[in-house]
């Protein structure tokens, strides 16, 4: 599906220095039916958990028919495999309420919403009582929060006022609402945010705003792989300065608190957004993401990325220079592969957006 065997060394040399990670994914999916045209099963999800021995929270992708029966498959999943942790996904459109206690007293450990997708708001009266067994439970919700959304505003907050004890993730860095919550999230401590997103800008500001032990790993499995993910929330992380028991509560430790309904960790305060971008590396990023952007329509980068080639030709003195050269040998990785993609994007998707994330993010090690 991904390139992840082109990508793992920008991944291994991080987790070399940041010992004692033990990763969780708070954010994958199964499922065939979905109109996005992305799809995963359950071998292809293992396999891409085993290849960085990570554990994960799955849920079914949209299902045109209802979720009852999809809901069953990752329990039942879960039930044979340690390494996934079963939430079930609730419509305010189908018995809310009957089918997340029917799916807790079946071992759901958590819920999942997207209200763009299933066509709903997060104020919807129908989910209610969804909210309170989850927070009479301590089961975590995690809720789509990725470009298709309206913002949650008022409703996200009086949500979190009214169920202080109601423990809500907003899926993709916040995408929605990460503007305005950035420097509020400490005063919500039931609110958590994953990184399932490719932007490192929005990753950087989410780690750098929003206190460590509020912020989680995900990947968002078929959208991206559990390698990948990990490598962008790793690299944002250590680019953002959290220390390595801050890291490793980002890369697991937080999200397994959560799924297992104990008490959640303080990690201390956000650190602050780091310095401005070098600007040769932000004109190398600018044609980067302009790249990345054509592969999620489907279509070729390479005039964007012959641009960002050039860009890589800075002087041997240039402070940042292994950064451009560690672009540049993932430029080059992408265009001496023969590479094949099964999902909507074009291939090497991966690898464009993780030259994004490497020239976004100068510091961290480098493979």
């Amino acid at each position: 599906m991904y390139a992840d065997a082109l990508v793992q060394p920008w991944l291994a040399v991080l987790l070399r220095e940041t010992p004692g990670i033990d990763l969780f994914d708070i954010h994958t999916h199964i499922g065939h039916n979905d109109p996005s045209g992305f799809h995963a099963g359950l071998p292809e999800l293992r396999e891409a958990l085993a290849r960085v021995d990570a554990r994960a929270a799955v849920f079914p992708l949209k299902e045109p028919e209802g979720y009852s029966t999809a809901n069953d498959k990752v329990i039942d999943a879960a039930a044979d495999d340690p390494a996934l942790v079963p939430f079930c996904r609730i419509s305010p459109h189908d018995h809310p309420v009957r089918e997340a206690e029917r799916c807790v007293e079946r071992g759901a450990c958590g819920i999942k919403l997207h209200p763009a997708s299933d066509e709903f708001t997060i104020d919807d009266e129908r989910l209610t009582g969804v909210f309170d067994l989850a927070e009479a439970r301590r089961l975590p919700v995690l809720v789509h929060a990725g470009p298709e959304n309206k913002p949650f505003g008022d409703s996200l907050t009086d949500l979190l006022t009214h169920h202080p004890g109601l423990r809500v993730i907003l899926a993709h860095a916040g995408l929605t609402d990460l503007s305005c919550l950035a420097g509020r999230a400490a005063g919500f401590p039931n609110l958590f945010f994953d990184t399932s997103w490719w932007s490192p800008t929005d990753l950087v500001l989410l780690l750098g705003t929003v206190p460590p032990g509020q912020v989680l790993f995900g990947s968002d499995v078929p959208y991206s792989t559990p390698l990948w993910g990990a490598h962008a929330a790793l690299r944002c992380a250590r680019y953002a300065g959290l220390d390595q028991a801050q890291i490793r509560s980002v890369m697991g430790g937080q999200a397994r608190r959560l799924v297992e309904r104990a008490d959640v960790l303080d990690q201390g305060p956000a650190p602050g957004p780091p310095p401005p971008l070098d600007l040769l590396l932000e004109r190398l990023y600018v044609y980067l993401t302009a790249g990345v952007e054509a592969t999620k329509r489907g279509e070729g980068p390479e005039q964007m990325l012959d641009l960002a080639k050039h860009c890589c030709r800075v002087p041997a003195g240039h402070p940042h220079a292994e950064v451009f050269a560690s672009v540049e040998q993932l430029l080059d990785r992408y265009a001496g592969h023969e590479l094949t993609s099964s999902t909507p994007y074009a291939p090497g998707w991966d690898l464009v957006t993780a030259a994004a994330m490497v020239a976004r993010t100068p510091g961290p090690p480098l493979p």
